[in-house]
């Protein structure tokens, strides 16, 4: 039940982590609308979640002894779908039918339409301050258990964020480890235009947070911070990813048109060509 990390190797989750964006190129092409730019850049970390570091089981999703995962960036759902879908929660088809009429895939994810789902997420600044209370549960029930949260860099101009980050640090949830997908774009164009978030480095420290600052596009530094996180003691801990918004596709890349369209047909070809090469 739980995921043997000894047995896969950094080249094995790159290539994985282009499955994800293949399939997350695909379901957006289908359904014609979405957000592309923040499910291609946070390709790398969720991968190295799903098929790495997470104890999770696709045959029993509310497995006990499960490693908990909350989108907080609920619009970088295709994200979250392909990993699911690619774990084996439910039959890759339904990635098909992304924001249908009727789909348990959603816009936003639904934990009470689709298995794997641990909280339905979308409303931005609010995934935080639930980890922290999934987080101070297992740490009652003196679960082994750990709880990942993924952050917008655009969602932490949200106060309630800070206040889940006070409220983290004062209970020294060290069961909690976050992300931040940094790619320096958000819906209304960068992030230093609309509200400036840097030093986010130095912010987290000062709210007491064990804080690392990687390229979230490289597989083996990602890896590296979870295994550090894990073993830090008395603090939660905030991985800054360094990140590209479209990340994958050259056509995508640092473009803020791209939050929320969907690729064209001619795009999905010309983007999945990138892929295989």
């Amino acid at each position: 039940m739980k995921t043997d990390v000894a047995a896969v190797d950094v080249h094995s989750l790159e290539a994985r982590a282009k499955d994800l964006r293949r399939e997350i190129l695909k379901m957006l092409t289908e359904a014609g609308s979405g957000h592309t730019g923040g499910s291609l850049s946070a390709a790398d970390i969720v991968t190295a979640l799903y098929f790495y570091k997470m104890r999770h089981n696709p045959a029993t999703p509310k497995w006990e002894e499960r490693d908990r995962f909350i989108l907080s960036k609920g619009h970088a759902a295709p994200v979250l779908y392909a990993a699911l879908a690619l774990s084996g929660y439910f039959d890759m088809q339904l990635l098909r039918t992304l924001r249908k009429l009727g789909s348990p895939l959603q816009g936003h994810p639904c934990s009470k339409k689709l298995p794997g789902v641990e909280i339905s997420t979308g409303s931005l600044g609010q995934g935080l301050s639930i980890a922290n209370g999934i987080a101070m549960g297992l740490k009652i029930d003196k679960s082994g258990s750990r709880v990942y949260c993924l952050l917008g860099d655009g969602e932490i101009q949200e106060g309630q964020v800070w206040e889940a980050a006070m409220t983290a640090a004062h209970y020294r949830l060290d069961n909690l480890c976050a992300f931040i997908d940094n790619n320096g774009l958000q819906i209304d164009g960068h992030c230093c235009d609309v509200m400036h978030i840097e030093p986010i480095v130095s912010k987290w420290e000062s709210f007491g947070w064990n804080v690392m600052d990687i390229n979230g596009h490289d597989m083996k530094a990602i890896v590296d911070a979870l295994n550090s996180a894990e073993a830090v003691k008395h603090k939660p801990t905030m991985i800054v990813a360094r990140t590209i918004k479209g990340k994958g596709v050259s056509f995508f890349e640092g473009k803020v048109e791209y939050h929320g369209i969907a690729p064209t047909s001619e795009e999905l070809e010309m983007a999945i060509k990138e892929l295989e090469n």
